[in-house]
């Protein structure tokens, strides 16, 4: 496989690696999507448009120049603005994360100038690098000075600057994710169009999307970290309008999934209304909701590809990897897809 580096969301040779529930594959166009969809499906995705995450500014005890990367917070209300953060030493995106200097040490009460804001330190969370960040100011000036000095959080392999709207969505709404939920890039109005034309139905919700990677194997290990959503009643009553005619219900992506799977688990059954996700699935978990995952193209040890194997046992995400290997998928947020149906092995395994 090799990194999509250049930020085109949909790509006319993009391409889906279909894994079916049969352990077979199949490789389409990704505009083929909708076309493998049957009468009663419901494919959801997340509607969160991506926030401005990344801010430059100082360490003002120290006067070293830092980065933090905003991770969460404890809900998706506008007056929520103390955020958990991870703190990066001097540079910006074009040096790998790993490859980062260290930052100064951060104390509780250190004070971090970054452009017209002033963030405070509230405490070390397990780990140096992850800060609990309360701002100075009232909500509206808060947010404002993000939309004016935040930048989209990036990665060294993608070389031209991110835009903000190079990382929206078709279909972003709430300013809620710190980085794109960007199995949605698939996505446009022409394909919404298809999958109504297929007989099936299309719902959202909002997952604030967080982190990908940290740099730092520790605290990459920790990921995802909690990660609030809300969950509308129409897509509530969609999820049963499926079940009782024996639709599918697909997830647009690891976030979708996430905020489902930790909905059931905690109250039993999809419920509309807000939660905070600190469900992490893998091959141990047990799929109450979602049949199929959309999702990008992940590389092995992510937090990414392991929720892959609530959906397939390993040696099947193994021969998958193998055929984008020879496929020549690309990875990463702007690259290929693939689409995985949970394998008929795995839920025997777990209904034994």
């Amino acid at each position: 496989m090799r990194a999509a580096n250049e930020p085109v969301q949909r790509p006319p040779d993009a391409r889906l690696l279909v894994v079916g529930a049969d352990r077979s594959f199949r490789h389409v166009s990704r505009s083929a999507f909708a076309g493998l969809l049957r009468p009663g499906d419901l494919v959801i995705a997340n509607d969160a448009s991506t926030i401005p995450a990344s801010l430059a500014g100082v360490h003002e005890r120290s006067g070293a120049p830092v980065e933090i990367r905003l991770a969460t917070r404890g809900s998706l209300a506008f007056e929520d603005i103390a955020f958990t953060a991870v703190l990066f030493g001097a540079g910006d995106h074009h040096v790998p994360t790993e490859r980062r200097p260290a930052p100064p040490e951060a104390a509780p009460g250190d004070v971090l100038r970054l452009g017209p804001l002033a963030a405070r330190v509230e405490a070390r969370l397990d780990h140096p690098r992850l800060l609990r960040l309360a701002f100075d100011g009232d909500p509206a000036a808060v947010w404002a000075g993000v939309a004016a000095h935040g930048r989209a959080v990036q990665y060294a392999y993608m070389a031209p600057e991110l835009a903000l709207w190079d990382v929206w969505t078709p279909i972003a709404g709430p300013p809620a994710a710190f980085e794109p939920p960007s199995a949605g890039f698939a996505l446009d109005w022409a394909m919404l169009r298809e999958i109504r034309w297929q007989g099936a139905a299309f719902a959202t919700l909002t997952h604030a999307a967080g982190l990908s990677s940290t740099g730092d194997p520790a605290l990459d290990g920790r990921l995802p970290l909690p990660e609030a959503y809300r969950i509308p009643a129409s897509t509530v009553r969609a999820i049963a309008e499926a079940r009782a005619s024996g639709g599918r219900v697909v997830a647009v992506g690891t976030t979708v999934t996430r905020a489902l799977e930790d909905c059931v688990l905690r109250r039993g059954r999809p419920v509309a209304g807000d939660g905070v996700a600190t469900l992490r699935l893998g091959s141990a978990s047990e799929l109450r909701v979602v049949d199929g995952i959309l999702s990008g193209t992940h590389e092995p040890g992510s937090s990414h590809y392991d929720l892959l194997g609530a959906f397939a046992d390993a040696d099947l995400l193994a021969e998958a990897d193998a055929e984008l290997e020879a496929g020549g998928y690309r990875t990463h947020e702007f690259g290929d897809s693939a689409l995985v149906w949970r394998s008929k092995r795995e839920r025997q395994r777990r209904a034994a």
